[in-house]
């Protein structure tokens, strides 16, 4: 695909599982601005996440399309900067961070510095700093060239489950002993459990589809793997918290309805894409919308941003470590190259018919 043209897949924004492919021709860089080729980028559930809470929680706003009712869904992947008219950001430059599921993306750089940029673009003035950053390769202790589709893949999911881990646990569990996670056979709950496990004194249970039972059962990190309709299985007293992956409106109701010591519990994504609905009227603690951004700048703010990187660094090194242990990896990698090929991906992912073990790579670039 030549960088003279731009290929994005927009998405509705009242229907998440309608998309059309937008072709243009690039528009001619402003004093200031670098155009990046975004090579490879990764697409999970999280996306679809994104995608879903859109408007509540300003995912739309990262990259405007100009088309109202449609959206760009931010993802999280490499690319390389091919023109630039800012005078510190060569031509060349490698760079992870978060971009449209597009061909290419259009920055404007402030706050230049060894380790890279944001993203100064007026219409991301008042978006959180964390998805604004774009971060050079060679300067960046999470980078590795050869588990570039781990990092893709799995970091910001493994740093979203470290920061819940981190969260709970800065609130002593809100005084629960278990643990009870939808979705687990996402990468994000398997992240969280994969951390919880390491916690003295508390249960981890996750809640999954039946097909997907013995994949959660298989990884380790879960001390009980029950199916949705398994409620009962768990005595109703139980001192809980509930950590919501699916989003699914009717287990929600189902989880705060049955368990009369549920301490706490928190909204994270919405894997359960047909079954979202809100969380009015719940009995129990009100359902509270996790951001790990708000995290990031607590512990930032008490541990310096050296010290909370250098927490998650060891976490994210033995979180991969076993996630790619030769003999029994919890994720195998599928790329996906080309307009055509990325299109039916986030299909296949918006619908649910993928299977937990896969990690989905994909790229415009044909």
């Amino acid at each position: 695909m030549s960088d003279t043209t731009t290929t994005e897949l927009l998405v509705r924004q009242d229907d998440v599982t309608t998309t059309r492919l937008r072709h243009g021709a690039a528009a001619p860089l402003a004093e200031g601005s670098v155009r990046v080729r975004v090579e490879r980028f990764a697409l999970t559930a999280n996306n679809i996440t994104y995608a879903a809470f859109g408007e509540a929680m300003n995912y739309w706003s990262f990259y405007p399309t100009g088309e109202a009712g449609w959206g760009l869904v931010p993802v999280w992947g490499f690319g390389t900067v091919v023109e630039s008219r800012h005078a510190e950001v060569p031509a060349g430059l490698r760079l992870y961070g978060y971009w449209p599921m597009a061909s290419h993306a259009v920055l404007q750089p402030v706050r230049v510095g060894a380790e890279g940029f944001m993203d100064g673009a007026a219409h991301r003035a008042a978006l959180n700093p964390v998805y604004n950053t774009l971060l050079r390769c060679d300067a960046d202790p999470f980078y590795t060239p050869d588990t570039e589709d781990l990092q893709a893949l799995l970091r910001p999911l493994f740093l979203t489950s470290w920061l819940i881990d981190d969260f709970l646990a800065d609130n002593a569990f809100f005084g629960a002993d278990t643990l009870l996670l939808s979705s687990a056979s996402s990468k994000t709950a398997y992240g969280t459990a994969f951390q919880l496990a390491t916690r003295a004194g508390l249960k981890v249970v996750g809640l999954t589809s039946a097909s997907n039972r013995g994949f959660c059962e298989a990884l380790g990190c879960y001390q009980q793997v029950l199916a949705y309709d398994e409620l009962e299985a768990l005595a109703a007293d139980t001192s809980m918290v509930y950590v919501d992956f699916a989003g699914n409106a009717a287990l929600r109701q189902a989880v705060h309805t049955r368990f009369a010591n549920l301490r706490f519990s928190s909204a994270i994504g919405g894997t359960h894409l047909s079954a979202l609905g809100g969380a009015r009227a719940l009995p129990g603690p009100r359902a509270t919308l996790f951001f790990a951004p708000a995290q990031v700048q607590k512990r930032s703010r008490e541990w310096g941003a050296a010290g909370l990187r250098e927490r998650m660094l060891a976490g994210w090194r033995a979180f991969t470590e076993r996630v790619a242990r030769p003999a029994d990896p919890w994720m195998t990698v599928e790329q996906h190259r080309g307009e055509a090929a990325v299109q039916q991906a986030y299909a296949e992912m918006a619908a649910g018919r993928v299977q937990p073990r896969a990690g989905h790579m994909l790229s415009m670039q044909g």
